[in-house]
């Protein structure tokens, strides 16, 4: 038997404070929530949705140390920037608030207490990497190494970003202090453990046999994680930035952000209703679901269950509907790498575009396996559904309705069988749409509304009222009535999904209110209806706003491959004798000119100071002949004479090449006399 609800608590996976978010955040949590969020206040139930930043933490001090400035000053930027960006994008929070609280580290403080006084955990002493340079213990994320899996040089202590491996420290090959390069030791310490193992028997039966209904992404891997067995988790670490654990010898060690960061989604419910949160947490009557990317299953699944199970007091999740990673132009987003969309900056690139990133988010959701993003893809879904489809019916029928009757919605005339099978099509929509929405289907939700704007496209190219006016204004009276009605339909339907656009057609249709449960009505407006102002909808995105964006993701590659550039082994020693045999100059070129039918070859005609030489280079991709005459180079002088292309050269002439492939001449400064010796 299905449980009843009388309210809905809705939690979105609390963003790291130290960057920006962007559009893998979007598409993975906080645009499905806020879907969800808007559908059901759309239906009048009681819900509340909680979001705010994560404010401790490594990645946050990792970057106070990169920029030289405090936690609290990396925290205190970035959650406004998070914040901004979030309501920019019409993301619906009750409350958007911060781990570094007052409220929170009060509450998070009082639940560990709790659990420390009863005797929930287990004190263990382990042994840790430590950097006795910088003299601290160090966190997953501050560790890098090779990865075991892949072999690459830079991953980090809980996950390789380029095969994806989930790790531990202990995994990684020459583990070392990815701040000072120092090589590590492991050092004893002793920590407060949740023994998940004592839980697993509860957490089978609680997930696998009471919760089959979750996404099979989500479900799989809790199943993964208890056929493997649960160990005791760490729920304190030795750092000087979050939570002091309260307990006295405990010095010098904080709450871990894990055990930390899930119970702000508590206390920022308790910020915003300090009298009645408990109503939401604490009532067998309220429905707690969690909205997170796949990097947060175990967290959610098992371990924040299993502190509010410790706890006693609290409700349990009853959904954790979680997205897979989004990709964006077939590379994983990564935040180091600046591989990513930023949603502030692209608030700026495209103004009042946000429902379009909506849209394109929504249609490409990694519901169950991970998506990708291209800026040509999100340029056509653009051009060729929200313009082509969305926009171009409502355009046409509210442009028709100006034109034929004054702007009023006209009389709804008999319907013909073809109306009939047109109405039939789309009264069932709020049904549809909602048994989707009801299973988390957000992509295919989207796709149903979606529907209702192909069928008005094609109702108006079957009836074409434009060619019915010189004959028949009654018909077509009854066809703008009808699609009239559809539009309607769309501005409600939509709401969950496109807000801005949503609000932006009711002001055209001057439709001051609605209602989610007249959904699939073909009476929304009535007749004599005066029609607001006509405008566009959705505008076409060029090909050069597109390029743009292609051009910085061009550039930004460029940069992680010039910044993450290692220079080639070293090659076999040779004795200091067998360098003294070459005789390395300088020259001037006299003459520079490509060999005829040679791409990669250049003839040099060079002055060594004694004579003059001809000297075949095969740098002809990298410069052009004009420029060099009058260069001074280096060259090896005393190599034997070797024919290219029916050419006697005598000698190499020497140039460095960078990571990119580019070549640089190697030369002289100040300018010297030819045939100068290097030494």
């Amino acid at each position: 038997m299905e449980k009843k609800f009388k309210r809905t608590l809705v939690t979105s996976a609390l963003p790291y404070a130290n960057g920006p978010v962007h559009i893998g955040h979007l598409a993975g949590v906080y645009v499905p929530a806020d879907i969800y969020v808007r559908y059901l206040r759309l239906k009048g139930e009681d819900v509340l949705f909680i979001g705010g930043s994560d404010e401790h933490g490594v990645p946050v001090t990792i970057r106070a140390k990169k920029e030289g400035i405090t936690p609290q000053d990396v925290v205190d930027r970035y959650h406004n920037i998070i914040k901004d960006s979030f309501e920019g994008f019409g993301i619906s929070f009750d409350v958007y608030s911060r781990t570094t609280s007052q409220t929170h580290r009060e509450l998070a403080s009082d639940f560990f207490r709790k659990l420390y006084d009863e005797g929930k955990f287990v004190e263990m002493e382990s042994e840790q990497y430590y950097d006795e340079g910088e003299q601290q213990f160090l966190t997953d994320r501050n560790i890098r190494g090779e990865c075991p899996r892949c072999h690459a040089a830079d991953a980090y202590g809980d996950q390789c970003e380029k095969c994806g491996a989930t790790l531990s420290p202990d995994e990684l090959i020459n583990p070392y202090n990815a701040d000072s390069g120092n090589k590590l030791v492991k050092r004893k310490t002793s920590h407060w453990y949740l023994p998940l193992d004592a839980y697993q028997p509860w957490l089978e039966q609680w997930i696998l046999n009471d919760h089959k209904e979750w996404r099979s992404n989500v479900y799989g891997q809790c199943k993964s994680w208890l056929d493997t067995g649960l160990k005791p988790r760490a729920v304190t670490r030795d750092l000087n930035w979050g939570i002091p654990v309260p307990v006295e010898g405990a010095e010098g060690k904080v709450l871990y952000v894990w055990f930390d960061a899930p119970i702000g989604y508590i206390s920022n419910t308790k910020e915003l209703l300090p009298d009645t949160w408990e109503q939401w947490w604490k009532s067998e009557d309220t429905r707690l679901v969690h909205f997170i990317g796949k990097d947060n299953i175990v967290f959610h699944c098992i371990v924040f269950p299993t502190m509010l199970k410790a706890h006693g007091d609290y409700v349990l999740p009853d959904n954790v509907p979680s997205n897979e990673f989004l990709n964006l132009e077939d590379d994983k987003i990564s935040t180091s790498r600046n591989w990513a969309v930023w949603l502030n900056e692209y608030l700026v690139d495209f103004p009042g575009k946000q429902d379009v990133l909506r849209y394109v988010l929504t249609a490409n959701a990694p519901e169950t396996k991970d998506n990708n993003f291209t800026w040509k893809d999100f340029q056509a879904r653009n051009n060729n559904e929200l313009v082509a489809v969305y926009g171009n019916f409502v355009n046409r029928a509210l442009v028709l309705t100006k034109k034929y009757f004054d702007g009023k919605v006209p009389a709804c005339g008999e319907l013909t069988e073809y109306d009939n099978t047109i109405v039939a099509e789309f009264v069932d929509v709020k049904s549809k749409v909602e048994h989707l929405l009801d299973q988390y289907k957000f992509r295919e939700a989207q796709k149903e509304a979606m529907e209702l704007a192909r069928i008005g496209n094609r109702y108006l190219a079957e009836t074409e009222p434009w060619k019915l006016a010189k004959t028949d204004m009654g018909r077509v009276a009854t066809i703008l009535n009808l699609s009239l009605q559809l539009v309607a339909n769309l501005s409600i339907v939509f709401e969950p999904f496109l807000p801005f656009s949503s609000k932006k057609l009711r002001e055209m249709l001057n439709l001051a209110s609605f209602e989610w449960t007249s959904l699939g009505s073909t009476s929304l407006l009535a007749e004599g209806h005066e029609l607001g102002e006509v405008g566009l909808l959705f505008e076409k995105i060029e090909d050069d706003a597109i390029q743009a964006q292609l051009d910085r993701l061009e550039r930004i590659k460029k940069e992680n491959e010039a910044a993450n550039y290692k220079a080639n082994p070293i090659r076999p020693e040779c004795t200091f004798d067998d360098f003294l045999k070459l005789d390395l100059r300088v020259g001037t070129v006299l003459e520079c000119a490509k060999v005829p039918k040679a791409d990669k070859l250049l003839q040099f005609k060079i002055d060594d100071g004694l004579e003059t030489r001809t000297i075949l280079s095969g740098i002809a991709k990298h410069f052009n002949p004009e420029e060099l005459v009058g260069k001074q180079v280096c060259f090896i002088a005393n190599l034997p004479p070797r024919t290219m292309r029916g050419i006697v050269s005598e000698g190499m002439i020497l140039s460095a090449e960078d990571n990119e492939g580019r070549l640089s001449l190697l030369t002289v400064t100040p300018a010297t006399k030819p045939g100068s010796e290097i030494k």
